[in-house]
Parts: C-alpha cells; sequence; structure tokens
C-alpha cells in the first residue's frame, strides 16, 4: 500500500503535488514511484488523500489543475477525501468525473459538473 497526499486532483484523476499557480510547494519526491510500487505488488492498493477544500474553502478537487501533474491519471488507483473514496483504477472518463465529484466538498459538486459538461459534454 502506498498513502500520498496531493495539493489538487482534477476530475479526470490527474494529482498536482507541487505548485498551485505560481507558489511552488515542493518537488515531485517519490510519489510515483510509490504509487507504481503499490500497484505491481500482488493485491497492492495506492491512496491519494487530500482534504476536500483550502484553508481559504476552494476545492481541492478542480476540473483543471493551477500546477504541473505529478501523477498521470493512468496510474491512479483511489482518491480520498473527507467526503470518501473514489476508486478510479479501469474507470472511463465520464465515470471518473462523477466518482470525483462525488467526494468533493458538497458546496463544490455542482460548480464542478457544470464545469466537466461545459468541456466533456453530458455526463
Amino acid at each position: 500500500m502506498s498513502l500520498n497526499s496531493a495539493l489538487e486532483v482534477d476530475l479526470t484523476g490527474q494529482v498536482n503535488s507541487e505548485a498551485i499557480g505560481s507558489g511552488y510547494f515542493g518537488a515531485v519526491g517519490g510519489q510515483v514511484d510509490f504509487v507504481r510500487a503499490a500497484a505491481r505488488s500482488e493485491g497492492g492498493i495506492s491512496v491519494i488523500a487530500l482534504p476536500a477544500i483550502d484553508k481559504h474553502g476552494h476545492s481541492r478537487i478542480v476540473a483543471r489543475l493551477s500546477g504541473p501533474v505529478t501523477t498521470a491519471r493512468s496510474d491512479v488507483d483511489v482518491i480520498a477525501t473527507e467526503h470518501g473514496i473514489a476508486r478510479l483504477r479501469g474507470l472511463g472518463l465520464r465515470e471518473r468525473v462523477r466518482a470525483l465529484a462525488a467526494i468533493a466538498a458538497p458546496e463544490h459538486r455542482d460548480d464542478l459538473l457544470a464545469q466537466a459538461r461545459e468541456q466533456w459534454g453530458e455526463l
């Protein structure tokens, strides 16, 4: 099992653990290595955990990342917030969007889904 944190996760499952806009918070470190190692282990699972909102009340599950992709969506297994877990392994784009919106802070869910529909059409 691997457990890592993130600054934000987009609705497709891409993970940013480095920077928000011009604010740099940390390097890639070993996140990708641990995520991939867990996936290769028999019965392994990788979890990216983050609070649903930041200290200013902004959603940390976002329609588009404001910083770099640290971990690609193809490597992501599980995303967890205080509102639940989204098991992304094997899901298509629309399923991922719905799963991640469901664990976002309730006050941000409608807006996230509206942004997703704008970008990808009906979900």
